[in-house]
């Protein structure tokens, strides 16, 4: 069949804002236009890319099929163009990281690393499924130590500690028994599930009928934050709602120091600056339990 690849983009923003409405309003498009779009490629395609409910918009097997392919394509894309718009000589930078990384982390400190810059262009696209950086392009990708390139930089090791809404029975009671809040994990995903935190803290494993399946860290947060259930949260990512209390303790941490986010880095001054300040943020008393010990093929991150 023929795509309308504009109706790509449609089903991109879908997938990364979770609900029709919430894509309309990314795409400057009314929500039935979007609807109409949707149901154009699916048409087409003779299958159902979404599961829709009051609570948004979901992949299903072939919408998941459809993204593996499209997320990475869309990212090629945005690069080329970016490479493009490059060639007038001003200044830039592209960080490629994950929805969870940069909503949770990298969004709330960034204004300080422009503010520091502002003469640079920077420009934050968000996928799952990074590739190499390019000249003026850094990447902060999730995995082992064993899945990175040999200059890749561990910022932050991986620690999961279940969490929930104060006053929820979990604080006191832990998550056995509780109900669950799962971010779905595609095949082969490198990230802690409740079956695997349950596995490392000795636990047996049971899921509820009343689970909850969502499919961005940003919903699995804001339905613990509103007690809806026990989340698995990634300390580094969290901090924030830590420290504010609307969020606290359900369980065990679990420290995985091989696995993490690491940044891996293109050629340019751009980057360089990127990674020194990156360095500083990391150093500093509030973060310093981010930073970690090195290990696996990281160096020891430093300014250049």
């Amino acid at each position: 069949m023929k795509f309308d690849l504009g109706a790509l983009d449609v089903v991109a923003a879908v997938v990364r804002n979770g609900s029709l409405t919430r894509a309309a309003a990314a795409l400057g498009m009314s929500q039935p236009a979007v609807s109409y779009q949707l149901r154009k490629i699916e048409d087409g395609l003779k299958c159902t890319l979404f599961d829709r409910s009051s609570d948004g918009c979901t992949l299903t097997q072939a919408g998941t099929i459809l993204w593996r392919a499209l997320d990475p394509a869309l990212a090629e894309i945005e690069a080329a163009v970016d490479e493009i718009g490059a060639l007038g000589g001003a200044r830039a930078l592209r960080i490629v990281t994950d929805f969870a990384f940069a909503g949770f982390w990298l969004m709330p400190r960034l204004g300080e690393f422009r503010l520091s810059q502002p003469d640079l262009q920077v420009q934050i696209v968000a996928t799952q499924s990074p590739g190499m950086p390019r000249k003026d392009e850094v990447a902060i990708r999730f995995g082992t130590a064993a899945a990175m390139p040999a200059t890749a930089r561990l910022l932050m090791p991986e620690r999961v500690m279940p969490v929930c809404a104060p006053g929820h029975p979990a604080a006191v009671n832990g998550p056995q028994g509780a109900t669950l809040i799962h971010l779905e994990a595609h095949e082969g995903a490198q990230w802690m599930t409740w079956g695997k935190w349950f596995a490392a803290t000795g636990q047996t494993y049971r899921a509820g009928p009343g689970d909850i399946r969502l499919n961005t860290y940003d919903f699995v947060i804001q339905a613990a934050v509103h007690g809806q259930g026990v989340a698995l949260g990634w300390l580094p990512l969290i901090a924030s709602q830590m420290a504010e209390g609307t969020l606290v303790p359900a369980g065990k941490a679990v420290d995985l120091g091989d696995r993490g986010y690491w940044l891996v880095e293109g050629p340019g001054q751009s980057v360089q600056d990127f990674a020194g300040w990156l360095s500083k943020v990391l150093r500093r008393s509030d973060d310093a339990s981010l930073a970690g010990p090195r290990s696996g093929n990281s160096a020891a991150m430093g300014g250049k």
